[in-house]
């Protein structure tokens, strides 16, 4: 089963940290795999939110990668599963209080079935590029042009 974890700490406090992940819109700012992003349908860093999300693919061919929130504790956690896409994983941002500033772990996991088995390590290495961009959302939030 592909999974991948990534954890930064982040000189912001929790609640500006999850304000900024929970507004799916700020992905493109932080995620270079983003090439277009909407709120669907719900409210943003709500439950059941859903995202419409161009991601950009093998080949550089445009892919949906989609995303529903299923849980959202202001602060704290976010958690979401893709649902439109080749791959649909589940994602985790889990928050902590960390100094003065917020651990954050980033996860993604997958289970993947049929002939997405035979995908499983171009699956993985993807996963891991993109947990590995928190490096980038570190950089954002603690930027000279930190969000408000």
């Amino acid at each position: 089963m592909p999974s991948a974890e990534n954890t930064v700490t982040i000189e912001r406090s929790p609640m500006d940290v999850y304000t900024f992940l929970a507004d799916g819109t700020n992905n493109p700012r932080w995620r270079s795999g983003v090439r277009k992003i909407e709120l669907r349908s719900g409210n943003a860093g709500e439950v059941d939110a859903v995202y419409a999300q161009t991601l950009t693919g093998p080949g550089g061919r445009a892919i949906a990668g989609d995303y529903r929130i299923t849980a959202a504790v202001p602060g704290r956690e976010l958690r979401f599963v893709v649902i439109a896409g080749p791959a649909r994983p589940e994602g985790a941002y889990v928050l902590s209080p960390d100094g003065d500033g917020t651990r954050v772990r980033f996860s993604l996991s997958l289970t993947p079935t049929g002939l997405m088995r035979l995908m499983s390590g171009a699956i993985q290495k993807t996963m891991n590029v993109e947990v590995a961009q928190l490096t980038q959302l570190k950089a954002v939030l603690e930027g000279p042009h930190q969000p408000g």
